[in-house]
């Protein structure tokens, strides 16, 4: 069977593959001659220059952004390029960037979820119902609700591969029926749009530990939300970067008929990564109910596009096949930084989505400027 020559090998992930094959040769020579250049070496196989290998990669434009941000409200808001000020837009930034992660791995992957922000509602909802009119204790509730967050995460993917259907209209339809399931069973429950109490329940303590208490570094507190954080898209990146499902993920997001052609496992690769996202909702909306001890009903609605904003400012594109879990998590820490600026500089918060929508325009032209370039300087 002739393979083709696009998929990408088990060792290295398709970005890395195409920022190394370099330029080609005249169009002349026979396959398999060495083409000499001036310097004597073929070019095919010469080494890519250090501008070249940043130019390959699809957080570049975030990490300029992110200092660029960092840099205009140091000098304009008082007290934001302190130890203090840092904890703050972190910890603002943490929640989102956990979801911005795993969103970007879907849409590498060629899918969408929006349903992920009020999955983060759902999965609290099910922990606080479970654990404060049950009386379950906090870690068998919170089992549940993971339960709960996977398998409405595989359904999605198995609906989306099993229909052919866009997973646009498919997790939108999940959405709405979230959202009319929160308002619903939590209204029922507690005649109310509000579970609250989490704080007596049973398991709290050693659960709050886990999900939502704070650490001290260099004297100033960090909540463990940062951490999560971090530990989510350096997991991620490894995922990408070193391993064999990694390669997976860009193959199907990229060519997923050639993928599918030389045997991987489209489908199932999907469905892994929408389990992911429903994982991901789960984690942060764990964290929100332990920190917080209550949740609405009607919570992370409109939280799904910021999630996928991050993602593209972080170098993701909207066809798949491209994209970066740390130029995700720097697209997270942009939001943070800019919405935490903003109140740091006393402006309006009004400001924020002029500010947002500038950035995402600014993202997209930048990101498609240095792939282009690094597309023609491959030729």
């Amino acid at each position: 069977m002739t393979t083709n020559p696009a998929t990408p090998s088990s060792s290295s992930s398709p970005s890395e593959t195409s920022g190394a094959t370099g330029a080609s040769g005249p169009v002349d020579a026979g396959p398999g001659v060495p083409v000499p250049t001036a310097s004597g070496k073929d070019e095919r196989v010469a080494s890519p220059t250090l501008a070249h290998r940043l130019l390959m990669r699809p957080e570049l434009g975030s990490l300029i952004g992110a200092v660029l941000v960092l840099c205009f409200f140091s000098i304009v808001a008082d007290g934001f390029f302190t130890a203090a000020g840092a904890a703050t837009w972190l910890d603002d930034a943490a929640g989102l960037g956990i979801m911005a992660v795993a969103v970007a791995l879907l849409m590498i992957g060629g899918e969408f979820d929006l349903s992920a922000g009020v999955m983060t509602a759902s999965t609290a909802l099910i922990t606080a119902m479970l654990a404060t009119r049950a009386g379950w204790s906090v870690w068998p509730a919170l089992a549940v609700s993971l339960a709960f967050a996977l398998a409405v995460g595989a359904l999605n993917g198995w609906l989306v591969v099993r229909t052919g259907l866009p997973s646009f209209i498919i997790t939108l339809g999940t959405f709405l029926a979230l959202q009319g399931l929160n308002l619903g069973v939590t209204r029922h429950v507690t005649n109310s749009v509000q579970v609250g109490g989490m704080r007596s329940t049973d398991g709290y303590e050693s659960a709050g530990r886990f999900f939502a208490s704070t650490m001290a570094i260099a004297g100033t507190e960090i909540q463990v939300s940062v951490l999560w954080w971090l530990l989510s898209a350096a997991s991620a990146t490894w995922v990408l970067a070193r391993t064999r499902f990694g390669n997976r993920i860009y193959a199907v997001g990229g060519a997923p008929v050639s993928a599918r052609n030389v045997g991987v496992p489209v489908d199932r690769t999907k469905i892994v990564l929408f389990t992911t996202t429903a994982g991901a909702a789960w984690l942060v909306g764990s964290i929100n109910i332990l920190r917080y001890t209550s949740v609405q009903a009607n919570q992370g609605i409109g939280l799904e596009f910021q999630y996928i904003i991050a993602a593209v400012i972080g170098g993701c594109l909207l066809t798949g096949g491209y994209g970066s879990a740390i130029g995700a998590a720097v697209g997270a820490l942009i939001f943070g930084m800019a919405r935490q600026g903003i109140v740091y500089a006393q402006w309006n918060s009004d400001w924020f989505q002029l500010f947002l929508g500038v950035l995402l325009l600014a993202a997209v032209l930048v990101n498609n400027s240095f792939r282009r370039r690094a597309e023609r300087s491959r030729r």
